[in-house]
């Protein structure tokens, strides 16, 4: 059964840093594009990072871009989201997700994932 499970979510300071994880059961991650997703309260689920299958290509949001580096651990079939210099506004749930198509480039749109995980709270806050 594929399944994503995220961690390392919390409470930080604004300009700390939290590194979360994506681990991958039943699938491997380095088969297929993963995406990091975050929605805030009353917003809609917005894409901030993604690294295609076998890492070919990476993206990242314009709000996110020199904080957050998306990686892979292909030993621990697991991605990372390593957010620094964070932001209030950086306060969401955030979610992974994996894209099973063949595409060579990963996407930011939310409707070209297939699964996904369950999220982590990230709450950026003095």
């Amino acid at each position: 059964q594929l399944q994503l499970v995220e961690s390392g979510g919390g409470l930080v300071q604004p300009g700390g840093s939290l590194r979360l994880s994506c681990a991958a059961s039943g699938f491997t991650l380095d088969y297929y594009g993963i995406g990091w997703f975050r929605q805030a309260p009353g917003k809609e689920r917005e894409g901030v990072s993604c690294v295609s299958r076998r890492g070919r290509s990476i993206i990242y949001a314009d709000s996110v871009k020199g904080r957050f580096t998306i990686s892979r651990d292909n030993a621990k079939n697991t991605v990372y989201l390593q957010m620094n210099s964070l932001k209030p506004e950086d306060t969401a749930v955030y979610y992974c997700a994996v894209d099973v198509s063949t595409r060579s480039v990963c996407s930011s749109r939310k409707d070209e994932y297939h699964y996904w995980g369950q999220g982590t709270q990230v709450t950026v806050s003095s």
